[in-house]
């Protein structure tokens, strides 16, 4: 009789939908059951006792709220500059990607010198350390670069790139190890076998991006540990039908996750599209938001260089793309407006990464034990998604 009343007690909402990466996989009905503490206690698939509740959300979905692996900056801070007087700013950044949508970044850290680097590393420690709920979290750094290719460099700076070593390595990131969660680099390049290893021992994830491997060095990469692809099609080889390069092979092998900016102009729509058809449960939304995000479109500096932003994307003066100032959950809506597929959509902001992370196995993980407060409802208008608190 207790437990019949505990049950009763509940809040219970449904008609909800949850976000799969498979197509047809989202169609499913879900009742959502909520303890008296208002977090998720229960969640199963909808039977016919389930037709009266508290709350009908008629097909909308909830999801957590998006975690972005890639992104640079905003509010006019880049994170490779940040010093200690931008703590408050970081932190007005921080409530600005809440607001967005976003729980949690890998705050990005592109190629520049070995000293600012381990500044930003150390003020980003000390801003985690400050971390409260109902502002978007700081995971450990992600740095893209400096063991790049130089052919592919795209905007990074060709004066801070570096050979891959062991001794580079320690440089950079010695002392800051546990403040670390992604490292991007090229690598065929030697010495990059030696850094991946070493960089796996340390629990630190390794991706391959601005990189001029072929198939076979992106296998090899893959072998040694490397577990995902940094910006999926940009900076890297194509996909040709006689040399597959590091995104052919990423999805022959499955298990690799591939990083994708879906703004349209990064990735056309129709390729956007196409990947996420061919590697559903591989791909992970990611912003590459620059320092300007959050600002109007217009003139705005990175380090030493001018980057001009128009309709959300930034390139620098000699016309070189470098990045976006859209947030993160525009994304998923863009790719669910081409791929009219709005499920998959909202897995790969909200669920992928977290799996990239270790953070959770699935979506039920990523949702049970959470209150409503800090999780997303989604809602499809003739087309278009839009999301909201889900409480």
């Amino acid at each position: 009789m207790a437990a019949e009343a505990s049950v009763a007690l509940m809040h219970r909402i449904t008609n909800v939908r949850l976000p799969a990466p498979q197509p047809g996989d989202g169609d499913q009905r879900y009742a959502v059951c909520l303890d008296s503490q208002g977090l998720i206690c229960r969640i199963k698939a909808m039977g016919t006792e389930d037709q009266q509740a508290e709350e009908n959300w008629n097909g909308d979905w909830l999801s957590p709220r998006g975690v972005d692996l890639q992104i640079n900056g905003g509010l006019g801070l880049a994170f490779p500059e940040l010093t200690a007087a931008d703590l408050p700013r970081l932190e007005e950044l921080l409530d600005l990607l809440w607001r967005d949508g976003v729980e949690a970044i890998a705050p990005t850290l592109v190629t520049c010198g070995i000293a600012p680097l381990r500044q930003a590393l150390a003020v980003l420690r000390e801003a985690r350390q400050q971390h409260r709920p109902g502002r978007c979290e700081l995971l450990g750094a992600h740095l893209e670069g400096p063991f790049l290719a130089e052919a592919r460099r795209g905007a990074h700076p060709r004066e801070h790139l570096a050979r891959p070593s062991l001794e580079a390595l320690d440089e950079r990131i010695g002392g800051f190890e546990t403040e670390i969660a992604l490292v991007t680099l090229a690598p065929e390049l030697e010495g990059a076998a030696a850094v991946i290893k070493r960089l796996r021992e340390l629990g630190i994830r390794v991706a391959l991006g601005h990189s001029a491997a072929n198939a076979d060095q992106a296998s090899a990469g893959f072998d040694q540990g490397v577990g995902m692809l940094t910006h999926a099609f940009n900076a890297m080889p194509g996909l040709y039908h006689r040399a597959p390069g590091p995104l052919g092979e990423a999805c022959r092998r499955r298990g690799i996750a591939l990083g994708l900016i879906a703004d349209g102009v990064h990735v056309h729509p129709t390729m956007a599209v196409l990947l996420q058809r061919l590697a559903p449960e591989q791909t992970v939304l990611v912003s590459d938001a620059l320092a300007p995000y959050g600002l109007a479109d217009g003139e705005h500096h990175w380090d030493e260089r001018v980057l001009l932003v128009e309709n959300g994307t930034c390139r620098l003066e000699d016309g070189t793309l470098a990045g976006v100032t859209l947030p993160q959950l525009e994304g998923v809506k863009r790719l669910a407006r081409w791929s009219e597929a709005p499920s998959a959509a909202i897995w790969s902001a909200t669920v992928a990464p977290r799996q990239v992370i270790g953070d959770a196995t699935g979506v039920l993980d990523a949702l049970m034990g959470r209150p409503l407060t800090q999780l997303l409802r989604w809602r499809d208008e003739e087309g278009d998604l839009h999301w909201a608190c889900a409480a």
